[in-house]
């Protein structure tokens, strides 16, 4: 059975399991949603969700500095424990997303961190664009919507994929690491310097 993209996004939704991770189970599982949930849920993947109402006030602040000391990252990222906050995953995490930062330049952690002002301008851009293409106006709003899908997988770091390992967005990377240590981890701010750039 084909696994198509609607699919994914119902499993995602009801898991809040990284795309990657859904696709594989729904192929392992030849489409059942039932038996991919549960196949994510033996994983430890959906573990996730569950943990989205629980309080993350331990964590790491981590500086880096890129070579040259020209550009640099500020980012916190916040967890349950202090033990967990200590341990070598967590802390390669922490690093490794500063570094992501200061390679992909995202404006936010989430779609809603954009400014308004952006994304309507980027609209009033992809609506141009479109309608220059000359194609009936029913189709237009759907040729927008793709390329605002696309704008935010490039600036939202939550759906960018991993500059490490590209086949994995950043919203991947985080599931595996609160499957594997069991915990609410949350991306909670950064900061991006540039040498001479607001």
């Amino acid at each position: 059975m084909e696994v198509t993209a609607a699919m994914v996004r119902e499993l995602r939704e009801a898991t809040n399991v990284g795309m990657m991770d859904c696709k594989k189970a729904l192929q392992d599982t030849e489409g059942d949603m039932e038996k991919a949930v549960d196949l994510l849920r033996k994983k430890g993947l959906s573990k996730a969700m569950k943990r989205s109402g629980r309080e993350a006030s331990e964590g790491m602040v981590h500086a880096y500095i890129h070579a040259g000391g020209r550009l640099g990252v500020l980012l916190e990222v916040n967890c349950e424990t202090d033990f967990a906050a200590k341990s070598e995953d967590f802390q390669e995490f922490v690093k490794n997303v500063a570094m992501h930062i200061a390679a992909a330049n995202p404006f936010g952690i989430q779609r809603e961190d954009v400014p308004q002002e952006v994304i309507e301008r980027e609209k009033a851009i992809y609506l141009e664009q479109a309608r220059e293409s000359g194609k009936p106006e029913n189709i237009l709003e759907k040729m927008v919507e793709g390329k605002m899908r696309k704008f935010y997988e490039e600036s939202v770091l939550m759906e960018q994929a991993y500059v490490r390992d590209p086949n994995i967005k950043i919203q991947d990377y985080l599931n595996e690491l609160v499957a594997k240590i069991g915990e609410k981890i949350v991306i909670r701010r950064f900061c991006r310097y540039q040498l001479g750039s607001e």
